[in-house]
């Protein structure tokens, strides 16, 4: 089988399923921007749009002429392998970029399947959530007209796959039947308790599982992942609990929302509020995955608090490593943890709430082996890449088939 993947930081999503189907044999292609890894086995192209975003363009369509742009310089390498004579049995893409818009009018008989993460909505999800970054009445608008490549997308594919019940249901009803629920995958053999782990942060103390240590852990540090509400809660929490280290993951840029608007970072912006910390607060910034995984090891509690938007793998994978999850009583958290069964639960925006729960889950941190017990094995039942990955590829092999 030929099968073309199509993502503007390769592997992204793919980074299991890409090279599963070149170490099966398969003629895989990869088309991604500029400098980004290669997986083993996959053969990959790069592109560059021939142009940046126009200047001045109407803010609402920023985004929408990006993804013109990469649709766009996709299409025409496309064209370039079908003119050699290289046609793909299945195209499979995220086309939250725009990379997968012009893949039917390049072959409209080739199957084409999006693994879709999010469709943006003017309400009901992040948008109008968090009051004290209401952008006002132009949010809701250009939520709607963000949404149009996506739109776009769904409307050509034959079919797609959503990591969660929730993002597949952001989708317009009229789509849904398109969408199978199947999770990227946590590799469970990865992702387990190291029992000799240590972290030791940058001027720190070398931390073991029996120390009592927080952890909390995003891309990037900011109001979407909760971080003003955690960083609101720790003074409350630092005080309830005088032993605990509190160890904090994320870079300094935005994934999701606005930057502040007076240049400074989000760390920087909370620092200000809420004063200076204790030195068993640890700022680490980005981290190599070994060294993430051995912190997840001695992590005692880990926080984990979202805005309505896509479920990141780290609460997953703090689950599967055993950590007491608390979690934002928010949709997509809300699908994955049971209250007092496989986690805790607390209002996004209760600060005080927060450092209670944090500060009782740390008490109880050695008396809730079962609620451990049970983490691991919903992210086993449900999210194990030993499952999720033989999803996809059944997925895969049935449109390339022809039994969509």
């Amino acid at each position: 089988m030929k099968a073309l993947f199509l993502h503007q930081n390769c592997p992204g999503q793919f980074r299991h399923l890409a090279p599963a189907l070149a170490a099966r044999g398969d003629d895989v292609f990869f088309i991604s921007q500029k400098d980004r890894p290669t997986p083993r086995g996959v053969r990959k192209i790069e592109y560059e749009p021939h142009r940046t975003v126009t200047e001045g363009i109407h803010p609402y369509l920023a985004s929408t002429e990006a993804a013109v742009l990469n649709g766009q310089a996709v299409a025409r390498l496309c064209l370039k392998l079908k003119a050699q004579g290289w046609t793909p049995d299945v195209v499979v893409g995220n086309p939250g970029w725009g990379e997968t818009l012009y893949i039917k009018d390049v072959w409209p008989d080739v199957p084409l399947l999006l693994m879709v993460e999010f469709f943006y909505r003017g309400s009901g999800s992040d948008v109008g959530f968090d009051p004290e970054f209401d952008l006002g009445p132009d949010a809701p608008l250009r939520a709607r007209t963000r949404s149009a490549p996506h739109l776009l997308a769904i409307e050509a594919a034959d079919a797609a796959y959503a990591p969660t019940e929730w993002q597949r249901d952001q989708f317009p009803a009229a789509y849904r039947r398109k969408i199978e629920v199947i999770h990227d995958g946590i590799d469970c053999r990865e992702v387990q308790p190291r029992p000799d782990a240590i972290f030791t942060p940058e001027g720190g103390p070398t931390l073991t599982r029996a120390d009592e240590v927080l952890t909390y852990v995003a891309r990037n540090l900011e109001p979407y992942r909760g971080f003003h509400s955690f960083m609101r809660a720790l003074p409350g929490l630092l005080e309830a609990r005088p032993e605990a280290e509190v160890v904090i993951v994320g870079g300094e840029g935005v994934s999701y929302g606005a930057r502040p608007k007076d240049g400074r970072t989000w760390r920087e912006v909370m620092l200000d509020e809420t004063g200076p910390l204790p030195d068993r607060v640890h700022f680490t910034g980005q981290i190599p995955r070994e060294r993430y995984l051995d912190l997840l090891s001695v992590s005692s509690v880990h926080a984990y608090f979202t805005y309505p938007f896509v479920l990141s793998w780290s609460m997953i994978e703090a689950m599967a490593m055993r950590c007491l999850v608390v979690g934002s009583r928010t949709p997509p958290v809300e699908e994955v943890i049971r209250d007092g069964e496989n986690g805790w639960l607390v209002d996004f925006f209760d600060t005080d709430a927060i450092a209670a729960r944090l500060a009782d889950a740390l008490a109880a941190r050695n008396d809730v082996s079962d609620l451990l017990d049970h983490a691991r094995a919903t992210v086993q039942a449900g999210f194990d890449l030993a499952s999720c990955l033989p999803g996809q590829i059944s997925l895969i092999d049935r449109l390339a088939a022809g039994q969509g």
